[in-house]
């Protein structure tokens, strides 16, 4: 199924940017409490114990229109930043760093946050428990290997759910754990039957789903779905699958079980929002994702990037489902615990996401944010801006900035010229353009300046340099009394 079947900046300052005023909090609630007296409303899907045995016939040859499949705007966020980000290679979270990153996902509103299995190590159980005990409104999950010791372990730490994998590609069944399609179907039912009769939630996955055999995968997970799991999960390990691929998979698992689908994109090929998007178009419920996408090597779907993504989609949804403004606060807590930057080009809370430099851009934002933003910056808690000292700027931006200083000019083209002029031989700052603005609204309300005398201006320029420099030089005086 997969193609790869042989596969086993400095930024500038933001002072030179002109701040452009928002057209216009949303709070997501408080946590429940957790001292037992109120029970906390979790967020998430839920499945009766008994809707395995109530599963209506469907007609195989109905229409299956696609919009009746889509979860675009019906999906739930499995955050594994407390997990799959664990294993990035900077990674290391002590348990103030857990309970603080916990705590800032739950605020922001995500469904699940899933954790290290408590199996891995003593201090991943007390981490495990620890965070259980603070009363989220996200549910909280562990993620466990196929193996009756882990679920033991899993179902006393006080989780709300245990997601069990194994790998089933022939490359995993051979290299890694050395077991056959048997053997994994015998031991996930035991496994699933047994954290089931704990009252608590049971996901199935397979590991390199887009490696292994279609039919081996069919089989297990309607298996499973027959026996009351909660969902299935489908894993691109290696990241080789494409949105093709990922839809034709989730939309034929669609059509063979009742339960919820869960899937988890690695972005080796860079295909991870994509691929994510289009698993949702599928019929997937539920979206693997973490801070800034790290994980293991690349990383997985990355919670602002997809965030992004379905907020271009279905805006009034994701607004109204998450605290948006609290993203660029979660990213930066991981980034400063992994020991990275944002990247530039990030969605929503890179340096330059709402930053607009060519002259007609500006003049279109200026007009109409809607010209060049899909993203609405107010929305995530931000601000767009507009870059103005440099060789590509326009009047429209200019005229912004004059506005802002409160000056009096007209909408002539001498001094957007001459800030082209000075930026052909360096990039302006704000102040440089500032004072450019200023010496010329002074020129021409004092009469020293008129329209189109650029040599008058380049000689109140050299003026106001010098004087500038003259007092920067001249020593303060002190009185000697």
């Amino acid at each position: 199924m997969c193609p790869h079947q042989n596969g086993d900046s400095a930024a500038a300052d933001k002072s030179e940017m002109v701040a452009v005023p928002l057209q216009n909090g949303h709070s997501n609630g408080v946590n429940g409490s957790s001292n037992g007296t109120q029970p906390i409303k979790k967020r998430g899907t839920t499945r009766a114990p008994d809707a395995h045995l109530k599963r209506e016939p469907r007609n195989p040859y109905a229409a299956r229109a696609s919009d009746l499949i889509s979860n675009i705007s019906n999906f739930n966020i499995i955050e594994s930043t407390l997990r799959e980000g664990e294993q990035f290679a900077n990674a290391f979270f002590d348990t103030k760093t857990k309970v603080a990153i916990a705590k800032a996902l739950d605020a922001f509103g995500v469904e699940y946050i899933e954790l290290t299995s408590p199996a891995a190590s003593e201090q991943s159980r007390l981490d495990c428990e620890t965070i259980c005990k603070l009363g989220l409104r996200a549910k909280i999950l562990t993620h466990i290997r196929c193996h009756m010791d882990d679920a033991r372990i899993a179902v006393e730490t006080g989780v709300d759910g245990v997601d069990v994998v194994i790998g089933t590609s022939s490359f995993l069944r051979e290299f890694s754990h050395g077991k056959d399609m048997t053997y994994i179907t015998k031991t996930a039912i035991e496994v699933i039957e047994f954290v089931k009769s704990k009252g608590i939630e049971v996901r199935f996955s397979s590991e390199d789903s887009f490696r292994s055999d279609l039919v081996d995968l069919l089989s297990i997970y309607q298996t499973v779905d027959k026996i009351g799991v909660n969902r299935v999960g489908i894993a691109d390990t290696v990241g080789c699958a494409n949105p093709r691929q990922v839809y034709d998979l989730v939309r034929t698992l669609r059509s063979v079980v009742s339960c919820d689908i869960e899937i988890h994109l690695h972005n080796d090929t860079g295909m991870a929002i994509a691929n994510a998007y289009t698993a949702l178009e599928a019929g997937a419920t539920h979206i693997d994702t973490s801070v800034l996408g790290i994980g293991e090597r690349v990383g997985i779907t990355p919670l602002g990037g997809l965030v992004a993504c379905l907020y271009a989609a279905n805006p009034e949804y994701v607004k109204a489902k998450y605290n948006l403004a609290m993203l660029r606060e979660i990213e930066n807590l991981v980034a400063e615990a992994v020991e990275v930057n944002i990247p530039f080009m990030n969605p929503i809370t890179g340096y330059c996401a709402f930053t607009h430099k060519a002259g007609i851009h500006a003049k279109a934002i200026l007009n109409n944010p809607s010209t060049y933003e899909i993203l609405k910056p107010e929305d995530f808690g931000l601000t767009r801006y507009v870059s103005i000292g440099h060789r590509l700027t326009g009047w429209n931006a200019v005229k912004s900035r004059v506005e802002q200083l409160g000056l009096a000019l007209t909408d002539d083209e001498d001094v957007t010229a001459k800030i082209k002029e000075l930026a052909d031989v360096r990039t302006q700052s704000m102040d440089d353009v500032d004072t450019l603005l200023r010496v010329y609204h002074s020129g021409i309300q004092s009469g020293e300046l008129a329209v189109g005398q650029k040599e008058a201006l380049d000689r109140l320029l050299r003026r106001h340099k010098a004087e500038a420099q003259g007092r920067a030089a001249s020593p303060s005086l002190e009185r000697d009394d």
